[in-house]
């Protein structure tokens, strides 16, 4: 017989693991479902960095994910929690130095001096690129922070398990909590056609000794990036809207190491490691919000696109906040009125 579940966690991706050691720590009995393990999840192949415009930009930037009030909190408090993980043996996360480069020059980057660690580039530095500046900011080496996430979850009392969810009453049928963490699997599970893929797609090199970052900021179906993880360097990038093919593009391959080689000549000679694809989560803007089910209360948590290591904190935070709004709610109801 299996014991009492407090909340079912679906996903296993940086999103849900993350959601769920909130929970668990939190003092719920909690069990985390997906149908990949999280070494195989698209947050696996991901840079990634934390921080930059969506922490010092209240205004544009943020409201492209959801609405200025709510995004921008919940990536200052991931922010939080990635600078305090930094250099913590075993979770992945260190801070360092990178360059932050756009290569449109309009518009105001006011909020670029408002980073730790501001300093513009000189021409030696900015590869070309009309603005570029210096940053110190978390990065996040991911198949070893999700084995952190994964490590802790258990150790919170978690369960983790391999498997379908068919449906969300399914689901809803195992547990009076219900959160929908399935990234691109939430279109089909929450009937959501708003939910698409953007495919990205990085090169993975030897590290010939680089120990800073370096992020376009552009968006659009390619971008140049690097980040070293120790003796791995993951290149950046690519963003296909739409397309949900998950076998490496050898073309997109060779474009991606010649603008990363074009930055840092040393790449030219290291040797490739692999060729790695996910499908990022995308929609209009991120949903988080909590809806009843029968007796069960599900709280979706999907659609952060290409940010969603930068904001996995803050939208945990918010999911442990709506759970424990409607437990208290519903004791309330519960409650003889005297």
């Amino acid at each position: 017989m299996r014991e009492q579940t407090d909340a079912l966690v679906i996903g296993a991706g940086v999103v849900g693991l993350t959601t769920a050691v909130r929970l668990a720590e939190h003092g719920l009995a909690v069990r985390v479902r997906a149908e990949r393990p999280p070494e195989r999840t698209t947050s696996a192949v991901a840079g990634a960095l934390v921080g930059g415009p969506l922490i010092a930009d209240e205004t544009e930037a943020a409201a492209k994910f959801s609405p200025v009030e709510v995004t921008v909190p919940w990536h200052r408090a991931s922010l939080a929690e990635f600078s305090a993980l930094a250099g913590k043996p075993g979770t992945g996360v260190r801070l360092a130095g990178g360059r932050l480069v756009n290569r449109r020059a309009e518009g105001s980057q006011e909020w670029a001096a408002r980073l730790p660690g501001y300093r513009p580039c000189d021409s030696g530095e900015s590869a070309g690129f009309p603005v570029a500046f210096w940053t110190s900011l978390p990065i996040v080496d991911m198949p070893a922070y999700l084995a952190y996430l994964a490590a802790r979850c258990v150790a919170a009392g978690a369960t983790m398990e391999t498997g379908r969810v068919a449906s969300l009453e399914d689901a809803a049928a195992e547990a009076p909590l219900v959160v929908n963490c399935a990234g691109v699997g939430a279109r089909t599970l929450a009937d959501d056609p708003s939910v698409f893929a953007v495919r990205g797609q990085h090169v993975v090199l030897e590290n010939p000794g680089l120990e800073d970052f370096f992020f376009e900021q552009n968006p659009g179906p390619a971008s140049t990036s690097f980040f070293p993880h120790g003796r791995r360097l993951v290149l950046g990038g690519t963003a296909e809207r739409d397309t949900w093919g998950l076998e490496p593009d050898q073309g997109r391959a060779e474009e991606i190491l010649r603008r990363c080689t074009a930055v840092e000549p040393r790449l030219a000679e290291a040797r490739v490691l692999g060729v790695e694809v996910g499908l990022r989560a995308s929609r209009p803007q991120t949903r988080l919000e909590a809806e009843q089910l029968g007796a069960a209360r599900v709280i979706h948590n999907y659609g952060h696109g290409g940010i969603a290591v930068g904001l996995s904190w803050g939208c945990a935070r918010e999911v442990l906040r709506l759970a424990v709004e409607g437990t208290a709610a519903e004791t309330a109801l519960a409650e003889p009125v005297s």
